[in-house]
């Protein structure tokens, strides 16, 4: 008989492997299609979503008594169609999985295929922002709230058409840091003063930039190059189209593996920007250095 101290080591076969808790991989929120402007294609109605754009007309001064005002104004369309696409995920668990694996892993599972359905479709939004022509500060500079007020009025004011309503800010996180280092740069060689600086100290960047409420989205992606890019839109000028409804499917399948079930979630939609007499104003992509804070 081997002679020595008995230790978890000398017995490790006949130790139990207890899983005591388990949680899904955090999710980023979805911001984009909360902030556009909804529409829903009705049954029935074919495949795209159309909006027909009418032209300005001008109108003549000066007339007077003499005047013969036979010149008479034309009125022009366009037609814009947006057409929404399936989106879907499917899963498969074996029944032999269901009995045997931890029930705090099964309970896990749940949720995991709509988070990806929800991911993607906040993808897909942040596509459509980084379509739009116009794009400020540029690789590798710095994000600024001057950024975010120049795009407002541009978005307001600019002379193709000015949007109404309600103006949105969305951005990676290491983005929003400098728009934070702005308001508490003084921190250290003056007193901190009540109001928006010791806010921010306290508690973060949050809140409104020169009427554009700003948004943390985790989904922008951060290329190579650590540069990132999001977007201020008006949300008359970002379009969320919804087809058919959301749909989910269970079907058992016998013939797998012993039997199990099969799931699948599918959603239709689109986003798209809509122009204004065919020229992109109602957002502005904001593409700037997104590094890593250290400090």
């Amino acid at each position: 008989m081997p002679e020595g101290y008995t230790t978890v080591d000398s017995l490790a076969d006949s130790l139990e492997v207890i899983i005591d808790s388990a949680r899904s991989r955090r999710e980023y929120p979805a911001t984009t299609a909360t902030l556009a402007e909804r529409h829903k294609l009705e049954d029935n109605k074919g495949l795209s979503w159309s909006e027909i754009e009418v032209s300005r007309l001008s109108a003549q001064g000066g007339i007077t008594e003499a005047t013969i005002l036979d010149n008479p104004q034309e009125w022009s369309d366009i037609i814009r169609t947006v057409t929404p696409t399936i989106t879907g995920i499917t899963t498969f668990i074996s029944r032999r999985s269901e009995h045997r694996l931890n029930k705090m892993v099964l309970a896990q599972l749940g949720s995991g295929m709509m988070d990806a359905i929800e991911r993607k479709r906040d993808l897909d939004g942040l596509a459509t922002l980084d379509g739009a022509t116009n794009s400020n500060p540029g690789a590798g500079a710095t994000m600024s709230s001057g950024v975010i007020s120049a795009d407002v009025s541009n978005i307001q004011g600019n002379t193709t058409e000015g949007a109404t309503g309600a103006i949105s800010t969305i951005l990676h996180g290491f983005q929003i840091k400098p728009l934070q280092d702005e308001l508490t740069a003084g921190i250290g060689t003056y007193p901190i003063p009540k109001g928006l600086t010791e806010q921010i100290y306290r508690r973060g960047f949050k809140g409104a930039v020169s009427e554009s409420e700003v948004y943390t989205d985790g989904n922008i992606v951060i290329d190579s190059n650590g540069d990132a890019k999001g977007a201020t839109f008006a949300r008359m000028g970002f379009l969320y189209i919804q087809g058919m409804d959301l749909i989910t499917y269970d079907k058992e399948v016998p013939k797998r593996g012993g039997g199990g079930t099969q799931k699948w979630i599918y959603d239709e939609y689109a986003f798209a920007e809509r122009l204004s007499n065919s020229t992109s104003v109602f957002i502005r992509e904001n593409y700037s250095d997104a590094p890593a804070p250290t400090t």
